[in-house]
């Protein structure tokens, strides 16, 4: 396990003052979860920097509300709409990508990554290299740019923290001063809505179908990634990295009832898991706090109540992604990029209608196969590679027959 998961070695905690936090995606699912969690205890949490994409309301709201020092909105076209909105305030306003970077960038003790997609990559970096305590909810900052982040994360001696309900539930229960004892990483998942589906249903899925998830509450992006099941790829890629762990030992077990997070198998046949009602202030907590925990208004566990916890193997036949996934880990240099960059351009399309719910993984695929895979040396080839991965699924998305092989040179 790298250095910055050991949670045998937690780095010290000033408790004389605030614990001084930003929140990078304020206003998505997890953003609006954390804020939560810190509104109920001011006198324990100063924020420091809040930033959104487009909703410039929704950041004024929470900027007010915690009178925040710095709010950055992404989307230039909304400077005016947050400045206006905080104009009574002391909050300085900014906008557009550099604004990002430089919330990221502000003295903070804390900062929440909620930023979806590749977008996030830059500034959860930014936060990173400030060398303080990074809770990543970005699942694909490590997929697409993972050694990469994971060698910034150790030479600025930062911390980072899964806030992944799957990643967290290992991360509480991983041993690592015993860590040759693990024989097996074992990621649940709630099958999503079409766990049982027939096939011909599956192709006439809706937007609305695929976003309505069975036990979470979650941003459109994941909840459809939950519904291919290619958010569980991406966590296998990320489990990998962030535990040391190849993917022959990292399994996935469907569990509907998303009561058990996920577990750990010990070679002397112990299995360890966490275990909690589906709510991610559970796992934010868990990270904003770290190394202690504290109190969250979150519904407790009945097991009584719940009656009965099923398992199943997922079915591969159903959810490709989970074998495009493995595939890509395998491939290793640039190919869990452009799994990624590919997957986000195919959401997008099925979400405005241009594609089927079966066609994402179908794009997904043929990107990997018509886009060559090379060493990440730098962030610039990151950069270089998911463009190039982009560029080839909107061709294939347009319906272009596309060179056999491209490039990022």
């Amino acid at each position: 396990m790298v250095v910055s998961l050991d949670n045998s070695r937690p780095r010290p905690v000033d408790v004389a003052r605030p614990r001084r936090v930003s929140i990078l995606g304020s206003t998505g699912s997890v953003g609006r979860s954390t804020i939560d969690l810190v509104a109920r205890d001011l006198q324990s949490f100063e924020v420091v920097a809040l930033t959104a994409n487009r909703n410039a309301a929704g950041l004024a709201e929470q900027a007010r509300h915690l009178r925040c020092a710095f709010a950055a909105i992404a989307d230039p076209a909304e400077y005016q709409t947050l400045r206006d909105a905080l104009a009574d305030t002391d909050t300085e306003v900014a906008a557009g990508r550099e604004a990002v970077l430089e919330a990221a960038a502000r003295s903070a003790d804390w900062t929440m990554a909620a930023i979806v997609g590749a977008r996030g990559l830059a500034p959860t970096l930014e936060a990173v290299r400030q060398g303080r305590i990074v809770a990543f909810a970005n699942k694909e900052c490590l997929v697409s740019a993972g050694p990469l982040m994971l060698e910034q994360v150790q030479r600025h001696n930062a911390t980072l923290l899964p806030v992944d309900s799957e990643h967290n539930a290992i991360f509480q229960v991983f041993d690592s001063a015993q860590r040759d004892s693990i024989e097996r990483l074992i990621l649940t998942a709630s099958g999503g809505p079409f766990r049982t589906a027939h096939p011909d249903a599956m192709a006439q899925v809706t937007p609305e179908q695929a976003v309505a998830h069975p036990t979470w509450n979650m941003g459109a992006k994941i909840s459809v990634d939950s519904a291919t099941m290619m958010n569980k790829g991406l966590e296998i890629i990320e489990a990998s990295l962030l535990f040391d762990m190849p993917d022959s030992r990292i399994d996935v077990l469907v569990h509907p009832q998303s009561v058990i997070h996920s577990l750990v198998a010990h070679s002397d046949g112990s299995v360890l898991a966490q275990l909690g009602t589906p709510d991610m202030r559970t796992p934010i907590a868990y990270c904003l706090a770290w190394p202690k925990r504290i109190a969250t208004p979150t519904e407790r566990l009945d097991l009584a109540a719940v009656g009965r916890l099923d398992f199943e193997p997922p079915d591969m036949e159903r959810f490709p992604a989970l074998r495009l996934a493995r595939e890509a880990l395998r491939r290793g240099e640039s190919a869990p990029t452009v799994l990624n960059a590919a997957n986000e351009e195919a959401v997008h399309a099925f979400l405005e209608r241009r594609i089927g719910f079966l066609d994402i993984v179908r794009v997904v695929e043929q990107t990997l196969e018509r886009v060559s895979s090379r060493p990440l040396n730098s962030l610039t080839d990151v950069s270089d590679i998911d463009e190039a991965a982009r560029h080839m699924a909107r061709e294939i998305l347009a319906g272009a027959s596309g060179p056999a092989k491209t490039s990022a040179d």
